[in-house]
């Protein structure tokens, strides 16, 4: 049986009982797993984990205290409201207003808030939610999309491809003929684009949203890299800003805690959408999970406190931007092309074309690293196939992969010379 992209044949399954559907691994749940073969859960720190999917989660300079305990009155081992604390869904809104809703005629309220655990379990609530309808999504992006396009089966995903020649941009006028031409009610989308650092920013943002109101075609944001923003005034971006109505513009956001506050442990996501969607999405929960811990909740709300949120993002900033330079020198120092740095996110699309016949494509690099002990994540996995509906034939991906600068320098730099010397042998 193979995995749901053509890099590697999975092992023989065990038996399971009938009526078990086969439920591959995605992206970098896969890669995680076979490093796992390798020996990485046992020596760790022998490793440099360039798959990561998660930043460093220690101090940084110029940033907040880290949590480190969490104190809990008897009332709060109940159950939370499935659509979240009422705390935590205003101290959401009350940053976003601070942040985006300035000066505008609508803001955003708990109405607009629902709280998930997790970001893949707000996506699937949300896309639970949706009826039948043409669902956009671009290639190449996130790996979890194409499993959670395919698991209601009551939509049909439709890929839009970008160009790496134009820097994988898209304009206001190609989402617009792509919503007319092939009757897209939902686009999803990560922006900061994952895996290709690519941002949609200003006045093409703006212009987006513009589209979206026009056509009544629901814009899903996956926000999750937006505190990882290097090449904007501010070191954050949202189509918040450019939302006009907060009650009736088919605009929603997803973020959480995982990337843009570095605590991928708590499983702290949050929804902001008109309070129609929210609704529905409190129903899909009611059923699919029945809420995120009270407990998880009540340690997001001081971290989404505006000044702390803020010196956060601007730490992440500074430390980041460092890690960036060092990474993509070292790739093109390695003779990966990295057609140039990405513009937000914490990842490097490498291509691999210029690299020595058996390491020039994602999935031989991803093997041979292995044996050096490094990961990385080969490109197929972002040409998101959701029920395989196009031909089983080569990626368009196949030479590139994804090299994550989440992890700290130490570990960047022991990756690095890791590749430097199986390239050299």
């Amino acid at each position: 049986m193979r995995c749901h992209n053509p890099v590697v044949e999975q092992r023989e399954q065990s038996w399971v009982p009938p009526g078990f559907r086969s439920v591959p691994r995605t992206g970098v749940i896969y890669v995680m797993h076979e490093a796992g073969r390798r020996g990485f859960d046992e020596d760790r720190d022998a490793w440099a984990n360039l798959g990561q999917g998660a930043p460093e989660i220690g101090p940084l300079p110029g940033a907040p205290e880290r949590i480190q305990h969490l104190e809990l009155a008897l009332d709060d081992h109940e159950y939370a409201p499935v659509e979240g604390l009422s705390e935590l869904r205003d101290a959401v809104a009350a940053l976003y207003n601070a942040r985006y809703r300035q000066g505008k005629r609508t803001r955003y309220t708990r109405d607009h808030v629902a709280i998930s655990a997790g970001g893949r379990l707000g996506l699937t609530r949300l896309v639970s939610a949706f009826g039948r309808t043409n669902f956009g999504h671009f290639l190449p992006d996130y790996t979890a999309y194409e499993e959670l396009l395919d698991a209601f089966g009551r939509f049909v995903p439709i890929p839009v491809l970008t160009d790496p020649d134009a820097d994988y941009a898209f304009s206001s006028q190609q989402l617009e003929a792509e919503i007319l031409g092939r009757g897209l009610s939902a686009v999803l989308l990560s922006n900061p684009c994952n895996p290709t650092g690519r941002v949609i920013r200003g006045d093409t943002l703006r212009s987006w949203t513009e589209v979206a109101r026009e056509h009544d075609c629901t814009l899903v944001f996956d926000e999750f890299y937006s505190h990882y923003s290097y090449e904007t005034e501010r070191p954050w971006v949202s189509a918040a800003e450019f939302v006009d109505d907060v009650d009736r513009d088919p605009v929603v956001l997803i973020d959480g805690l995982t990337k843009n506050w570095r605590y991928p442990g708590l499983r702290v996501s949050w929804t902001i959408a008109p309070p129609a969607v929210i609704e529905r999405i409190a129903s899909a929960g009611s059923f699919l999970d029945g809420g995120c811990a009270r407990p998880m909740q009540l340690a997001a709300v001081p971290l989404l406190d505006p000044e702390f949120a803020d010196r956060e993002a601007r730490a992440i900033r500074a430390n980041f931007t460092v890690k960036r330079e060092l990474m993509v020198a070292g790739l093109r120092d390695l003779g990966v092309a990295v057609a140039r740095p990405p513009a937000g996110g914490f990842y490097c699309w490498g291509d691999l074309s210029g690299l020595p016949a058996g390491l020039d494509t994602g999935s031989g690099l991803f093997e041979r690293a292995l044996d050096a002990k490094v990961i990385v994540v080969p490109g197929v996995f972002f040409d998101i196939n959701p029920g395989r509906r196009r031909p089983d034939r080569s990626s368009r991906y196949g030479r590139f992969a994804r090299f994550s600068f989440g992890p700290p320098v130490d570990e960047l730099r022991r990756g690095l010379a890791s590749l430097g010397q199986l390239l050299a042998t």
